[in-house]
């Protein structure tokens, strides 16, 4: 993968103008995971204008460090004289902390990159814009019965993500193995597991042919796994949230999943995937929720992955117009640049 250097894409900067607001997004169903359940998001969006065009960017945050749209607002705000100056994707990584602050500005900067020079950001990743192939998530209910429907329901989608916790994850697991025999599962924790809990579960989910489990444990109490070898291999999301946590993971985890919300935008994924795949691990490509706006620039991540998580506008009640476009489980770009940079008009806000 090659991209060009700022100085590639950039114009003399003009003016830029820097504007934020919150939006409220409600889900289809109340989604659950270990110890927490939404029934709607919120999110920052980002919009800087330059020369007549704007560039877009939204923020979901990061739930488990208090990342909410009030404190990114805050966090943008502060600095906005520096980003309406005219800094670069670069700049912008000492500017700001990693977190949906800097996602939002940093997906904003390349959408606006890629309108100004009439390329899309796709062009210049070089990832190209073929379609990704995306789980689609199954969230934990109180009867295994209901989250085998759910997966039985989800026929055209061959991966499957299953949320667990503690409470019968292998009854839940067999359920939903039982309704579909054909497809690929991952299971995600959330880190709800002790690493007792792990040892016991984890030969019980190679026999049901689980590809691997995320997020066993808590961060930063999942030292032990550096000494464990399980059989089914393990993917650290909560323990990864960008590169300067990839040393640490890579001594207890095979795999990594990359979240623009978690490492602070597009530019740090694509460092991140770079180091990880340098050293031999396996990616994922997560999401906080969030809408097309915000699963655009996760797909040229998800070019690079083994495993693709980019279902979320599938859990919104409705999506922005335009968005991704999703058939059989395979997650292709917005044509009507939504996002990204296209030779088609702009889709609505």
């Amino acid at each position: 993968m090659t991209h060009p250097t700022q100085a590639a894409v950039r114009r003399p900067v003009a003016k830029r103008t820097l504007s934020l607001h919150t939006e409220r997004w409600p889900l289809r169903t109340p989604f659950r995971i270990a110890g927490h359940t939404w029934e709607e998001i919120e999110l920052l969006i980002c919009r800087i204008e330059q020369a007549g065009v704007v560039g877009r960017g939204e923020g979901a945050g990061v739930y488990y460090l208090a990342d909410t749209p009030d404190k990114m607002q805050a966090q943008v705000a502060a600095v906005s004289p520096q980003i309406e100056s005219g800094i670069s994707r670069e700049q912008l990584l000492e500017l700001l902390p990693r977190g949906g602050a800097r996602n939002a500005v940093d997906c904003a900067l390349w959408d606006l990159e890629a309108q100004l020079s009439q390329r899309s950001v796709w062009d210049f990743t070089g990832v190209g814009k073929g379609p990704v192939e995306t789980v689609v998530t199954v969230g934990i209910e109180d009867d295994p019965a209901r989250m085998a429907a759910k997966a039985a329901a989800a026929s055209e989608f061959r991966n499957l993500k299953v949320k667990l916790d503690a409470d019968r994850p292998l009854e839940r697991i067999t359920a939903v193995r039982e309704a579909r025999p054909d497809a690929r599962l991952v299971v995600d924790v959330n880190q709800g597991w002790t690493l007792a809990q792990l040892q016991r579960f984890a030969p019980a989910l190679q026999e049901l042919d689980v590809a691997m489990i995320e997020q066993p444990l808590p961060r930063g109490d999942d030292g032990a796994l550096s000494r464990y070898r399980s059989p089914v291999p393990l993917c650290a999301d909560e323990s990864c949230l960008d590169l300067h946590e990839l040393n640490r993971a890579q001594e207890c985890y095979q795999m990594i999943n990359i979240k623009l919300d978690k490492c602070g935008g597009l530019t740090a994924a694509l460092a991140l995937a770079t180091a990880a795949r340098g050293r031999g691990l396996g990616l994922m490509v997560g999401n906080m929720l969030g809408t097309s706006l915000g699963m655009a620039p996760a797909h040229i991540i998800g070019r690079m992955a083994d495993f693709a998580d980019l279902d979320g506008p599938l859990l919104l009640a409705r999506d922005r117009p335009g968005g991704m476009r999703y058939d059989g489980g395979r997650i292709s770009p917005p044509e009507n640049g939504l996002w990204g940079g296209s030779d088609a008009a702009r889709a609505p806000a």
